[in-house]
């Protein structure tokens, strides 16, 4: 991963760490979908391996994504798709599932795996392995109770993200909880939708997300200055 693409993910994860899953985008459709989401502020846009011909989606939009913008594959099953995302200098390493081998060749390419788990085992294994962050899977119907529980024992520098299910209406409840972002399959694109109805999706999620830390951030600060 060159220095650009490194402080535009570092810029994500700090600041909006929402990722776009645009499963069944296909490559005829995808310059007009990217431009969409990137127009509606979002900064980590995922083109799973199973949708119809990714690698010339994933290719077309690496030519002329954006220097604050990181792209990747998801459904990622096999090390020798890491060599190609690093070849097409598209970092993002997005898995269903922990694996070893996939995350040890994404770190030896120095991609960044955001590994898929639903155990403390799988979590704590992509830890070890050299995950980038992890992806809790599926997320609503694991829980928030779950989530907290989890979180208790992984490293507290550990990004977690909250993947399948989750939505606007919910996002609140996982923020609050501490989660430290998303990512939206059917909440941002789905086979057939149009970019303008893609772009109203993705500007209401983020706008959620704004709303959400901000009042947060005011409640953190009232109740420093009521304890000063």
């Amino acid at each position: 991963m060159n220095e650009t693409r490194r402080a535009a993910l570092n810029a994500a994860m700090r600041e909006l760490p929402l990722a776009a899953i645009l499963r069944g985008v296909r490559p005829d459709e995808i310059d007009s979908i990217f431009d969409a989401l990137v127009a509606s502020g979002f900064k980590m846009i995922e083109i799973p391996l199973n949708s119809p011909r990714p690698w010339e989606s994933i290719e077309r939009v690496a030519k002329r994504c954006p220097d604050d913008v990181v792209i990747g594959a998801g459904t990622v099953l096999d090390p020798e798709a890491c060599r190609r995302l690093a070849d097409l200098d598209a970092p993002l390493v997005i898995t269903p599932n922990t694996d070893p081998a996939v995350i040890g060749e994404a770190v030896a390419q120095d991609l960044a795996p955001m590994i898929g788990c639903m155990t403390p085992t799988e979590a704590l294994a992509a830890a070890r392995a050299g995950a980038s962050a992890l992806k809790l899977f599926p997320a609503a119907r694991l829980g928030i109770g779950y989530y907290r529980d989890m979180k208790a024992v992984l490293p507290s520098d550990m990004p977690v993200f909250a993947v399948g299910g989750i939505e606007q209406s919910n996002m609140s409840e996982w923020i609050t909880a501490g989660i430290d972002g998303f990512g939206f399959g059917g909440s941002v694109y789905r086979p057939g939708w149009s970019a303008q109805e893609v772009e109203r999706c993705a500007r209401g999620l983020v706008a959620e997300w704004c709303r959400v830390k901000e009042g947060l951030a005011q409640a953190d600060g009232l109740e420093r200055e009521a304890d000063a």
